[in-house]
């Protein structure tokens, strides 16, 4: 597999070995100082060591200080990193997590305040006025897209409760989208990874939003995702699918700016209140909420299923889903992973306020999220 590279409109490195292009292109920048923003896990495998080695000519300190569902705390954490190395350039090595984080990172290394001020829905959000540091992203797992992504989710301190930091400014510069980089991930973070890059793809195309665009990119990434899931999750050194799922997770996350829907809002929830992987717990909700939201648009399910290659129309892809996550593994409800009756009352609160829910094919309030926690325990 060569490296190609294309922009959309971020510049991309994709294929094979992209990862040593990063040290090179940084000092073509005229950069010599990167932060690495990581999480702590990855810090700890040889795979950090690795990439260092090919940052020849640079000055690297690393923030490892991502874990969970990061919080508002560890972005200032990573900011006060960055000014107190001099770092001139910030490297986003990792997961959805360490990239969202690695974007803000650059941004609160610049800008005033708490980076939950900059939050776009937040009363009186401040706004982004300065040039933001030189990002470039390498994504480690094939998810969330964030390493294309023009928005970050953290979590606020003390509720845990995910909010969006939202400017075309949060752009990497450049993508490196190496498949090498995700073939150590764990099959269930393999598999969790990627309900989540369908997902975004699957709810950006139900979305009752305008964007035709999206809509192209969304059913195309689906395509490729769908032929790829379940080989990347048995043959774990399949670079072809690992690459089909980086290209699908990245086309999601393009795609999601027509917005999402339901399955995120609950998912969001989860990540707050019982804190939930966040792919997790999208692949918990997403045939329960699908299967909700049918009956509102039962001819773009049934291009969902041409997409994937299911037979028998838009009802069977809710079916091929559920096939999908017992062969990959994702096996059980929420019960199974500690969400209890007792969680309910915050979950349906904060789903039913969620920003995601808004673009719903089918208008969800409380009594329908209740339900829907329900249904998926």
């Amino acid at each position: 597999m060569s490296t190609t590279r294309f922009s959309f409109p971020t510049p991309i490195h994709f294929g094979v070995g992209a990862r040593a292009l990063v040290g090179p292109h940084l000092l073509e920048q005229g950069l010599k100082r990167p932060l690495i923003v990581t999480d702590r896990a990855l810090a700890a495998l040889p795979l950090l060591g690795e990439f260092r080695s090919h940052l020849t000519g640079l000055d690297v300190a690393v923030f490892d200080g991502v874990f969970g569902n990061p919080t508002a705390s560890q972005v200032m954490a990573g900011a006060a990193a960055y000014r107190a190395f001099g770092a001139d350039c910030v490297i986003g090595l990792g997961g959805g997590a360490a990239l969202d984080v690695a974007k803000v990172v650059a941004l609160m290394a610049v800008h005033d305040g708490d980076v939950i001020d900059y939050v776009w829905d937040q009363p009186g959000c401040k706004p982004i006025t300065h040039e933001l540091p030189y990002v470039v992203a390498l994504p480690t797992t094939a998810g969330t897209g964030s390493e294309v992504g023009r928005s970050s989710v953290v979590g606020e301190n003390d509720t845990h409760v995910k909010r969006a930091v939202f400017s075309p400014k949060l752009l990497a510069k450049a993508v490196f989208a190496d498949p090498e980089l995700t073939v150590g991930l764990p099959p269930a973070i393999t598999a969790a990874t990627g309900i989540d890059a369908l997902t975004h793809n699957i709810e950006s195309y139900l979305s009752p939003a305008w964007h035709p665009l999206c809509d192209g990119i969304a059913l195309e990434g689906l395509r490729i995702g769908a032929r790829s899931l379940a080989t990347a999750v048995r043959d774990p050194g399949n670079l072809q699918a690992r690459a089909d799922m980086l290209m699908s997770s990245m086309m999601g996350a393009i795609a999601f700016q027509k917005d999402l829907g339901s399955v995120h809002a609950c998912a969001h929830a989860l990540g707050a209140v019982n804190d939930l992987h966040h792919g997790l717990a999208n692949a918990l909700m997403i045939d329960t909420v699908l299967d909700w939201n049918y009956e509102a648009v039962p001819g773009k399910f049934d291009e969902l299923a041409h997409a994937a290659a299911v037979n028998g129309g838009g009802r069977a892809f809710v079916s091929w889903l559920k096939r999908l996550k017992s062969e990959i593994g994702i096996t059980g409800g929420l019960i199974e992973r500690g969400v209890t009756s007792a969680h309910l009352p915050r979950l349906v609160a904060l789903a039913a306020k969620d920003f995601a829910g808004a673009t719903n094919p089918r208008p969800a309030g409380e009594a329908d999220y209740e339900r829907l926690f329900k249904a998926a325990m």
